[in-house]
């Protein structure tokens, strides 16, 4: 497999929110605003980045008999780096984003990549696939964010100070004034109807373009 074909199924025809449904339970819950999606697929990103690096590393010293615990574990690592370093430079924001920075690690998007590219390929392809798969993921997670986001309050980028620092504190745009919201667009259910919405979309264009 190229590169190409690496980058464009992580993207586009493998993308792990939007073709293989995987990581929804932090894809749905977090998806409220454009920062905290972008946040959490930040984080994300960078796990699959370096666990998919790391497991390819050390790919031929694991039995299989004990790969998934291993592999879980190395996860558990990393996460836990992420973890601490927003703890202590992203403070309020790792408190918005709450339990699903740890539940990174119980991500069936990072360990699938892991039991199925990682442990198979050598180090820079399985890094670019983490990558990708990452960005992909981050991509769905900015798009429903920023759908419910507008939706819900007519705003976008809000509170992006909690990500980029006080230099973004202005970043905010206000799209639609005297705007009440709809309220659904905040909730659970907002959630899975904006990420059908998008599957939909992704498949009207695939159709369109073929």
């Amino acid at each position: 497999m190229t590169y190409t074909q690496i980058i464009s199924n992580g993207l586009w025809k493998n993308n792990q929110a939007f073709v293989a449904l995987l990581g929804l339970c932090p894809l749905l819950a977090v998806s409220n605003t454009v920062i905290n999606g972008l946040a959490l697929g930040l984080a994300t990103t960078l796990t699959l980045a370096l666990s998919n690096s790391a497991i390819s590393l050390v790919r031929h010293t694991i039995q299989p008999e004990i790969r998934l615990p291993l592999f879980v574990l190395i996860i558990a690592g990393i996460v836990t780096v992420i973890e601490l370093l927003m703890h202590a430079y992203f403070y309020e924001l790792y408190k918005t984003l709450g339990i699903f920075i740890p539940l990174i690690v119980t991500n069936c998007a990072i360990i699938g990549r892991a039991e199925v590219f990682a442990s198979k390929n050598s180090v820079l392809p399985s890094l670019i696939d983490g990558l990708a798969m990452g960005l992909g993921f981050s991509l769905a997670l900015l798009l429903l964010g920023g759908l419910r986001e507008i939706l819900s309050s007519g705003s976008l980028l809000s509170q992006a100070e909690l990500l980029f620092g006080d230099m973004a504190s202005q970043w905010g745009i206000t799209l639609l004034s005297d705007y009440s919201g709809v309220l659904l667009a905040a909730l659970p259910a907002g959630s899975f109807i904006g990420l059908g919405l998008l599957i939909a979309l992704k498949n009207s264009l695939e159709n369109y373009f073929k």
